[in-house]
C-alpha cells in the first residue's frame, strides 16, 4: 500500500472512532445501529486495509458522510515506488 492511501486509511479510522465517541456509543452500539459486526467496527478502528466499501458506507452514513474520492498529490504517486 503506497503512503498516500495509508494516510487516507488512518484518516478514516480516526475518523470513525472519533465520531463514534464524540456520539457516546461503544463499538457495539455502533456496529448495531449501523447493521455490521463488532468485529466489523473494530477492525475500521483498527485501520484494517482490506474492507467491504458498502459496509463502510453503513457506518458513515450514521455520520452523514460516505465514501468517495479524496485529493492526492500525484507528483508524489510518480516518484513513490510501486
Amino acid at each position: 500500500m503506497n503512503s498516500g492511501n495509508h494516510s487516507n486509511a488512518l484518516l478514516l479510522s480516526r475518523f470513525v472512532k472519533e465520531k463514534r465517541k464524540d456520539l457516546g456509543l461503544t463499538q457495539k452500539e455502533l456496529a448495531d445501529k449501523a447493521g455490521v459486526g463488532l468485529r466489523f467496527v473494530r477492525e475500521l478502528e483498527r485501520d484494517k486495509p482490506s474492507l467491504q466499501m458498502d459496509k463502510v458506507n453503513q457506518v458513515l452514513v450514521l455520520f452523514g458522510f460516505e465514501l468517495g474520492p479524496v485529493p492526492m498529490n500525484r507528483n508524489k504517486l510518480i516518484h513513490e515506488k510501486g
